[in-house]
This record gives C-alpha cells, sequence and structure tokens, in this order.
C-alpha cells in the first residue's frame, strides 16, 4: 500500500500513455519513478507487516509468533495466487492483532482478480475475523454500543482495502483502454496520411502525364515532319531515332501512370514489359552516344527488381551525359563480382559545351539512390579526377 492507496497491484506496462496521464495532475510535482517500480510496491507492504508482526510478537506465545511469520511470508506471493495468501493470513489475524498483512492481502484480490463477488467474499472473511477475535470470551455476542462500533470497525477495515483495490484495478484497465485507443488513432492517423500521399502521387503523376506527353509529343510531330522534309540522309536518321525515342516515352509514361491510376488501364490491354538486362544493347545504341560496353553480368539469374535497377542506372547515366557532357566518352560496364551486381557507368569530360543547356535538378540520381537503398545496395555519383563523372551502383542479389 502506497500513501496514495491507488498504486495497482500488477504493475502497468512500460510506456503506457494513459496510464501516464492519469497519474500527472496539473500544478502537482511528478512523483518519482521509482515509487512505481515492481519491487518497490513489493517490498514496502512485506515490510510493513513485518514491522507490525514485530510488535505484536512481543510477549505472544511460539504459535503466534509463527502465525504471524507465515502471514507476513505469505505476502510476496500476493500477486500471483491472491486469494491463496489470503487463506494463509487469516489465522495469523484471528490469533493475533495483525492488521497490515490482512488489508494487503484484500487489496491484492481486489485489484489482481477484479471479480467484485470474490473481493467481496474476501473482506467479508477478513471483517468475521476480524470480529470474531481469538480468545471469543472477549467480544461476547450483546447488543451493545461497543459491540457495534467493532463491528463498524471491522467492516470498514476489510471495506477500504477492497474498494482501493477495486478502483485501481478499473483505473488500470481504463489506462490500458485508453492506451489501445491512443495507439488506434494513431493507426488510423497513418493510413489517412498514407491514402492522402497516395492520392496526390496520383495527381501528381496525372499532371506530369498531361504536360509531359504534351511536349513529347510536339517533338515526335516535329521529328516526323523533319524526317519527311529533310534530304539529308544522317538528318533524317536521327530524326527517325528521336520519334522512336519519343513514342516509346509517351508509352512507358502512359504505362506508369495507369500503374498509378487503375481505373485508368484499359481492361484486356497488357502492360508493357520493364526492362531487363538484356534490354542494355538496345539502349546503349539508341542513345546516339559513343559508348564502350563489358556487360558480364555473370550466369546466374538475377532478380527482376535488381535488373530493373541496373537498366534504369544506365539509362540516367546516359541520359545525363547527353544532357551535360557532349562528346564526352562513355563506358558502361556490368559485373557480378560475388554476390553483387556491379554497374558502372564512366564518362570523360565534355569535349564540347551544350549549345542549349537542359535543365536538371538531381532528381534522377535521388531516385536511383533510393531504388537502391530500398533493395539493400549502394549507389555513389562523383566527379573523376580527370575531369569526367562516375555512377557506381552496388546491388545485391538478395
Amino acid at each position: 500500500m502506497t500513501s496514495t492507496g491507488l498504486a495497482p497491484e500488477t504493475a502497468a506496462p512500460a510506456g503506457l500513455a494513459g496510464a501516464t496521464a492519469l497519474t500527472a495532475r496539473p500544478g502537482r510535482p511528478a512523483r518519482p519513478a521509482w515509487t512505481s517500480a515492481p519491487w518497490f510496491l513489493l517490498t514496502v507492504p512485506v515490510l510493513l507487516a513485518a514491522v507490525d508482526a514485530a510488535l505484536v510478537a512481543k510477549g505472544a506465545a511460539g504459535w503466534e509468533i509463527a502465525l504471524s511469520g507465515l502471514a507476513t511470508a505469505a505476502l510476496p506471493l500476493r500477486r500471483r495466487w491472491p486469494v491463496p495468501v489470503l487463506l494463509l493470513v487469516l489465522p495469523g489475524t484471528f490469533f493475533t492483532y495483525i492488521w497490515i498483512a490482512p488489508v494487503v492481502a484484500v487489496y491484492s484480490v481486489a485489484a489482481q482478480l477484479g471479480r467484485p463477488r470474490v473481493t467481496a467474499v474476501c473482506a467479508t472473511a477478513f471483517a468475521l475475523v476480524e470480529f470474531f477475535h481469538w480468545p471469543l470470551s472477549d467480544h461476547p455476542l450483546a447488543f451493545d454500543r461497543d459491540n457495534a462500533l467493532y463491528a463498524i470497525q471491522s467492516v470498514m477495515l476489510a471495506a477500504g482495502p477492497a474498494a482501493l483495490g477495486l478502483l485501481s484495478r478499473t483505473r488500470h484497465e481504463l489506462a490500458v483502454r485508453l492506451d489501445e485507443l491512443t495507439r488506434g488513432q494513431q493507426r488510423e492517423n497513418r493510413l489517412l496520411t498514407e491514402r492522402v500521399l497516395v492520392t496526390e502521387r496520383a495527381r501528381l503523376a496525372r499532371e506530369m502525364h498531361d504536360v509531359v506527353s504534351h511536349q513529347v509529343s510536339l517533338i515526335s510531330v516535329q521529328a516526323g515532319a523533319l524526317q519527311v522534309s529533310t534530304p539529308d540522309p544522317a538528318a533524317k536518321d536521327a530524326a527517325r531515332t528521336i520519334r522512336e525515342l519519343s513514342v516509346r516515352t509517351l508509352e512507358e509514361l502512359r504505362q506508369m501512370v495507369g500503374v498509378l491510376r487503375a481505373s485508368g488501364v484499359r481492361p484486356g490491354v497488357p502492360l508493357a514489359p520493364q526492362p531487363r538486362l538484356a534490354d542494355l544493347p538496345g539502349l546503349v545504341e539508341g542513345s546516339g552516344l559513343t559508348v564502350a560496353t563489358a556487360l558480364d553480368p555473370g550466369c546466374k539469374p538475377w532478380p527482376e527488381a535488381v535488373e530493373r535497377a541496373a537498366y534504369r542506372t544506365v539509362q540516367e547515366a546516359l541520359t545525363n551525359v547527353s544532357k551535360h557532357a557532349p562528346g564526352a566518352r562513355v563506358e558502361v560496364r556490368v559485373s557480378a563480382p560475388g554476390p553483387c551486381l556491379l554497374v558502372e557507368v564512366e564518362n570523360g569530360p565534355p569535349t564540347r559545351h551544350p549549345r542549349h543547356p537542359l535543365p536538371g535538378g538531381g532528381h534522377g540520381l535521388v531516385g536511383l539512390r533510393e531504388r537502391a537503398t530500398l533493395l539493400g545496395g549502394t549507389l555513389t555519383a562523383a566527379p573523376t579526377p580527370d575531369g569526367g563523372f562516375l555512377v557506381r551502383a552496388e546491388l545485391p542479389a538478395a
């Protein structure tokens, strides 16, 4: 029993926000943490009962001292077996004048079990043992004022700890319920946030599709017109390549938006296959750059996500070379040293400055780094000593 009388016999689980909220009161300093520690709540009542039994033992017979000691020794087991502990305490209460041990035992029955009927029976048994005390000749059954006051005292002595135990049990259950409600509300807020994020991403994807598809469509139309009108074979081939890349970009963009918007995918129309390592030669050939390749991914099959990440890494690196390092030499190396797939795209310094620099915010490399991190790998992108640039990705097979 603590000074407030409201500390639950069962220690509340750590991290219960509800329990903290119920114990903290505005305008009052918080209690020290050790006052609610399990060892404190377990040992303090036992020490008080031992002191009470020691005071009663003065001048008592040996068997009475043994009953008092048994009552005190049984108290540490009150959390696991509250009713048997009370039954072991009652003989010492009947034959001696100890009262702290039975009060703690009745409180434990109410706080541990939380059953009003069992608590009422145990409290009644304690009240009867306290009223009909040994020797029985000291309390003759007479309807007088002394017996009435002693009966009221016995009832109050038994009802007090029982009521406090039930209150403590209820308070603990409310704290657990409040914690469950708080966690449920946090989970609902998290789900709502994720839903909002998904909706916003879908909206941004639609807007990106509308803007990018319009611009790429214009590029494709202009390239088609140039392919028809120009007499220069080199310009005609370049225009055809631009038109093919534009059409491919539009198709991939529509497929990506279709994945984000399930309602936008037409039934019966299969999605385009995702790029793999086998598609790297075609990517390099269609980049329009002078690229030296060394593609040796090994004989073992790689996960689809790893192959797709490797393809996107080479694609983004070649795009950056086209934008920022025109005329530079490019080397694409894919190897399998151990359990990781190593992808390296290195370019030298540009041989000329781009006439019309294209905008770039570095989001492509950020996306590649996030993709590699999700796979458990790493991606580094840094300038080389000769003025070029190196993109290096290590993608584990697991």
